[in-house]
Order: structure tokens, then sequence, then C-alpha cells
């Protein structure tokens, strides 16, 4: 009888979600700046309707694109008539998407405490936002929700505290989920928050760090986009704002920071991934965030935590000047990787966005770094592209585990220099 609700259920799903029966993602291997604007080219073709999920960075840095079936064969023609190289990562992403939905949906029970609860699946908006009341009812005197806006469909946008008391504390800010579709980062967060609670008065570190400091944690930055990738499309990165004169639909809220906001690095193209919106801050996911940072005036860190690529970043993205502390931040992060892979090896990558990635303006990370804020990095979690956005629920732990040691790190710097 499971089964048979199970496939019920699946099929219901199904028949409301966007199909992707067919599409492939290709690992594109440019080997000089020529082929790299040559890929840059492809993103301009409207009508072949390409996602980039890694887009075109320095030569010989793999550049990972959702090719849709119609579009197959002219793509891989025009890659193989420049003689560009290119693998297939992943064969039929529908394939995998039908393989998550089912564990989505067999291996659901509705908590009735964050202690069953379960970390080890993905979870849709409302079961979070639940499972952040049951942690603040659990918890009173450590962990409060604070609602800092609503999104431009009217979903309040909560971030978590975590306080031993004081006014106006230095504090340390995670940020997971700005892009949707990146589901590993939200279940990373809510990891992050029961393992707070768990271990405060339990491990020393923690609970020296809380004596001194206070955490902002802020799970489902993006709601709008989240809702939408568990109702109709799984792999909606944007926010859900319209664009006027255009039907496309959504701004990258990592691209609408005030910092280089408009520059190289981000589009002006509504209908592109990385479409910038009509000014800075106009998402009201991000300008919750401005405001609250700016009226708090004490934040020490902030973490904005993306997948994938497995790569530690620092400022800057929209230009090539080093930060003004990129000696500092270089040795930061080279600890905080070696903590994260020490767990289970886990290979990461450090330095500033555009040196290690690409060149991205309008980013979190930019803007608060150059707010003050010193400790601005940014996590791209697992995994390298065998899965992509697509990571396999079994992942969900270990990525959470081995990210908190690199957090860890960061934490204890932050706070050992705060003054």
């Amino acid at each position: 009888m499971r089964v048979l609700v199970v496939l019920c259920v699946l099929l219901v799903v199904a028949f409301a979600k966007e199909d992707f029966v067919g599409h492939q993602v290709l690992r594109i291997s440019a080997i000089d700046e020529v082929q790299v604007q040559k890929v840059n080219e492809l993103e301009d073709l409207e009508h072949l309707q390409l996602d980039f999920w890694r887009g075109p960075a320095q030569p010989g840095s793999p550049i990972d694109i959702r090719v849709p079936f119609p579009s197959l064969q002219p793509v891989k023609v025009f890659l193989e008539s420049h003689g560009i190289e290119y693998t297939t990562m992943i064969e039929d992403v529908q394939s995998l998407l039908d393989e998550e939905q089912e564990q989505l949906y067999a291996f659901h029970t509705r908590a009735s405490s964050t202690d069953d609860f379960n970390y080890a699946t993905y979870h849709n908006l409302e079961e979070i936002y639940g499972f952040m009341d049951m942690l603040v009812a659990e918890n009173p005197q450590l962990v409060s929700k604070i609602q800092i806006g609503n999104s431009y469909e009217g979903r309040p946008i909560y971030v978590l505290k975590f306080s031993t008391g004081g006014n106006n504390r230095p504090a340390f800010w995670i940020d997971t989920g700005i892009h949707s579709r990146e589901w590993v980062t939200q279940a990373s967060g809510v990891w992050f928050a029961k393992k707070i609670v768990s271990d405060y008065q339990v491990d020393d570190r923690l609970t020296d760090f809380l004596n001194n400091m206070d955490i902002f944690l802020e799970i489902v930055t993006n709601p709008d986009g989240f809702a939408f990738t568990h109702s109709t499309n799984r792999l909606w990165r944007k926010t859900r704002s319209p664009s006027p004169g255009s039907s496309c639909v959504g701004v990258d809220p990592n691209r609408n920071w005030d910092a280089g906001f408009g520059m190289a690095g981000a589009s002006n193209n509504p209908c592109t991934e990385t479409y910038h919106g009509r000014f800075a801050n106009s998402e009201p996911e991000v300008k919750s965030i401005v405001d609250f940072v700016t009226a708090h005036g004490n934040i020490k860190a902030f973490i904005s935590i993306h997948s994938y690529s497995q790569l530690l970043l620092y400022p800057f993205g929209y230009k090539t000047d080093p930060a003004r502390d990129q000696s500092e931040l270089d040795q930061l992060a080279k600890s905080a990787v070696t903590a994260l892979a020490s767990l289970y090896g886990t290979s990461y990558k450090y330095g500033s966005i555009i040196h290690t990635i690409y060149r991205a303006s309008g980013g979190t990370i930019d803007w608060t770094y150059n707010q003050g804020i010193k400790y601005s990095f940014t996590f791209e979690l697992r995994d390298t592209g065998r899965y992509g956005f697509l990571l396999p629920a079994a992942q969900i732990i270990p990525t959470a585990q081995e990210t908190w040691l690199a957090l860890q790190v960061i934490m204890d710097y932050t706070k050992n220099h705060l003054y």
C-alpha cells in the first residue's frame, strides 16, 4: 500500500513539474581565450535555452552547461567545429530528478521534534520553517527567530539568532540557499542549526564562541525560488520577481548587490540566469539582508554558502584588484579548507572569486567586504560536477559535517581578532 501511495504522489508531482527528459550536462574544456569567447557566444543564443551551471571562466577551467534535448546536436556541432573538447557529465538530467523525487517522498515522516527530524533528506519550505519553529520552541534560551522582510511573493524571510544574551554583540552571519536550486545548502543550514544547539555547553569551542559572539543563520535566503523548485522547476536559480517589458521572470540575487553592480560578470538580459535586475538591491530578498546588516552594524564575519564546485572564495569578484586583506584572507581560507578535508578528504580550492572561478559583479561578499566586514567568504559545496545541483541526499550530512569544520576555523579566527 505504501508503495502505491508513493507512486501516486510521484505521478501527481511529475505532471506538475517541468520535464528535463533527454537534457544533458556537458563539461566543456576551453583551452584558450578564443575558445572561452566562443563558448560565451553560446550564452547569447537564447533559442538554445542553455543553462550554464558553471559559467565561462579562465582557460582550462571547466564549463558546465545543461543542454535541452533539442539543442544537443547544434551545440555539439558548434563545439566540434571550433575544436572545443567536451564530455557528458550527466547523460539524462530527468533520471537524476526521478531518483531524487523517489527518495524525497519515500523517506519523509513528519517530525515531532528536532531530534527525530530527518537531516539526511531534502525538505520543502514548509518543513524547514516548521523545523525552525521547533528549534526555537525547544531552545528558547539560545535561539530566536527574526523576520527580516518578505519575499516578492510575500513569503516571510527568517533568520535564526543564536545568542547567550547581551545587546548588539559582535556577530557571525551564515546564509544558505540564495540560489534556490542549490538544495544541499539549505539542507546543510538545517544541519548547522541543530549542530549549534546540540553542541552548546557540550563542546567547549562552540560554547566559548557563543559566550562572546552571536550567530545569525538564514537558511532559506530565496524562499520564492525555493518553493518554485519544489512545485514547478527543480532547477530554478533566481528570484520570482517580474521583469517589466519581458516575459522572463526572476533576478539572480547574487548579482543584485551594490558592489560593481551591472558591470561585467552579470547580464542585463532578464532571460539569463545571471540577470542583475533593474537596480542594486531591487530584490527584497537582497534588500532585507542589506537593511539588517546595516542596522546591526556589528557583524564581523559574513559567510554565504552556495553549491557546487568545492571552493572557498573571498573578494573580489567584480574587479581584479586584490582585497586589502588578501594575504590574511588567503591564509584563513587555507586553514579552513585544510580542516574541511581532514574529515573525508574532500579537496577544495581557495582564492579570490575572479581569479579562482570567474568574474562576477554585484555579489554578496563583495558588498559585505566593502561595508567593512573583513571576514567575508563564499563556499561552493560538493560536488565538482558529477551531480552538480542534484547532489544525492546521502551526501547531505557528510557535506554539512565537513563544512562545519571549516566554519569553525573561521569562527574561531574571527572571535580571536575582534579588536
